[in-house]
């Protein structure tokens, strides 16, 4: 049997002998473009539920958790919103109301925050008439926006709305909310770091000095890599540049990152998806100041795609944390889109297991939670392209099956 022969034999066998295990189920695939999940329960059921923006079809769209027993089939959702060119969008209750509206970021040629308030009566959350879309007006224009959080900055008013961009004159900053957040021409935005290309913000007290900072990993640029913006406390340097501190990664291109505690030592540490190398990089945090990090590598094994996105979980319920890892395989065949592995065995290609299998082509950020509640996590995300002409699988799950071998 010939080298490139025997490679796609122990493809197939991998994806046969692992990946038929983990069964895949769509939420949603009525469009074209799916571009990211991000969840939150905003029905008040206990379930979480997601925002989707459909980048190539200039939709925002909402699902529901259907419950337990209607999980596998496709989900109850709803048209929150006409985002053109959207590529992230977030559950937020802008206005303290207890309905959770969606702030759409688009980039491309449209270049603006697009607010979606949600209705007051959550049974009308499935009912599209009843959404309400808007520009941030000072957004519009400005960048090309690419990923949003909430986060309170000045102590003041309504939630704040920090976000970050790509591009020329892309920067990572906040819009400071006023007394009233549903007067919309009163948001004020304040740049806070210039950046390249903006893919995760995370709002975390990286100082232990009780206000919240900003994390970011930064794909372009001269910048990038992966690091936190000091968050200057109440007073003008809100408004200011806040003080960089890198963390690792640096002149890398970095992708979606994740926080958690991975060495269980009670610090949050940071792992993120890295292109330049194909590779996985753990930075360890070493003390409360949050400026003394090591760093290690995991090399990504021949059978994954491009470096994409990667989340950390207790996924095989061996009783320590687990590495998921998507890819772009969008233009390389014979490809495994998903794979996971814990950090020991990741180092060992060996230790990496197909959840995907060869199925899809360019998967996206990643949420890991018990969907079908049975116990184990399940790998939520999205399929944005499936080859020329497609739209790709888009908004789906895989279903963990773990607790089946216990």
């Amino acid at each position: 049997m010939t080298r490139p022969g025997l490679l796609i034999f122990c493809n197939l066998v991998i994806h046969f002998c692992i990946a038929q295990d983990w069964k895949l189920h769509i939420i949603d695939d009525a469009h074209s473009g799916a571009d990211g999940v991000r969840i939150s329960d905003i029905d008040g059921d206990g379930l979480k539920d997601i925002a989707t923006g459909w980048e190539e079809t200039g939709l925002t769209k909402i699902y529901l958790h259907p419950g337990f027993d209607l999980v596998r089939e496709k989900w109850p959702a709803t048209i929150v919103g006409k985002t053109p060119s959207v590529e992230d969008a977030v559950f937020i209750d802008l206005d303290n109301n207890g309905a959770y509206d969606v702030v759409s970021s688009t980039e491309g040629t449209s270049k603006q925050i697009f607010i979606n308030w949600a209705p007051d009566d959550p049974e009308r959350l499935l009912d599209s008439s009843m959404w309400l879309t808007r520009p941030l007006p000072a957004s519009v224009g400005l960048m090309q926006w690419m990923f949003a959080i909430p986060m309170q900055v000045d102590g003041a008013n309504g939630v704040d709305i920090v976000a970050g961009a790509k591009g020329d004159h892309a920067k990572i900053g906040w819009f400071r909310s006023p007394p009233d957040p549903r007067h919309l021409d009163e948001w004020e935005w304040y740049p806070i770091y210039s950046c390249g290309w903006v893919m995760s913000l995370f709002a975390r007290d990286m100082d232990n000095d009780g206000d919240l900072d900003v994390v970011a990993s930064d794909r372009r640029g001269e910048h990038r890599g992966v690091r936190w913006l000091e968050n200057p406390g109440r007073g003008s340097g809100l408004f200011d540049e806040w003080e960089n501190h890198d963390i690792g990664a640096r002149d890398r291109e970095v992708l979606f990152m994740d926080m958690a505690d991975i060495n269980d030592d009670g610090l949050e540490d940071i792992i993120v998806s890295e292109y330049t190398n194909q590779r996985v990089v753990f930075m360890k945090r070493r003390d409360l100041t949050g400026k003394h990090w090591t760093q290690e590598e995991i090399s990504l094994p021949h059978y994954s795609g491009r470096a994409k996105s990667v989340r950390i979980g207790e996924i095989d319920l061996d009783g320590s944390p687990d590495l998921v890892h998507a890819s772009e395989t969008l233009s390389i065949k014979g490809k495994h889109g998903i794979i996971y592995a814990s950090p020991e065995k990741g180092i060992n290609h060996s230790g990496w297991r197909s959840i995907s299998g060869l199925i899809g082509y360019k998967f996206d950020r990643i949420e890991l939670l018990d969907l079908d509640g049975d116990g184990d996590l399940d790998v939520l995300t999205c399929e944005e392209n499936y080859g020329e002409n497609s739209k790709g699988l888009g908004v789906i799950w895989y279903e963990n099956p773990a607790i089946n071998f216990r």
